[in-house]
């Protein structure tokens, strides 16, 4: 039981760890269109779920999910920036961010309510899941 636990334990650090570092790269690319350093930490059978637009739904494979982050880089250019990461949440495998963020979308202001899930597996992220809500006044 007790190395069970110790392995448990280990297994949450290191999902931490692993999913802090995409996060960063995550809240890198929204703001700055620059997407390499968290593809990169993408397992090759990646998915991710998005609520809404031509994504919606399920979407399957690494060379989506570029599309999906380009398409993002092109809808917020020039860039959203995180105003504050409001909570963390993590097990063994997954780590879920709840953040507000701003900028601009398709030219015109833009605050937001998001809370992204990411699911680790050894060192990669192998799912995404995104939820968001915005009434224009999220402060």
């Amino acid at each position: 039981m007790y190395i069970h636990l110790m392995m448990m334990e280990q297994n949450s650090e290191n999902t931490l760890k692993v999913a802090h570092q995409g996060f960063e790269f995550f809240t890198q690319g929204l703001a700055t269109g620059e997407w390499q350093k968290f593809l990169d930490m993408l397992t090759e059978d990646f998915t991710f779920w998005f609520p809404m637009g031509k994504f919606h739904g399920l979407n399957v494979g690494k060379e989506r999910a570029k599309e999906f982050f380009t398409y993002v880089s092109e809808s917020f250019h020039p860039g959203i920036q995180l105003s504050s990461l409001d909570h963390v949440t993590s097990n063994e495998t997954t780590v879920v961010f709840e953040f507000r963020d701003e900028g601009l979308l398709l030219g015109k202001p833009y605050k937001n309510r998001v809370a992204v899930s990411f699911d680790v597996r050894g060192d990669k992220i192998c799912s995404y899941r995104e939820y968001f809500g915005s009434d224009g006044k999220s402060n």
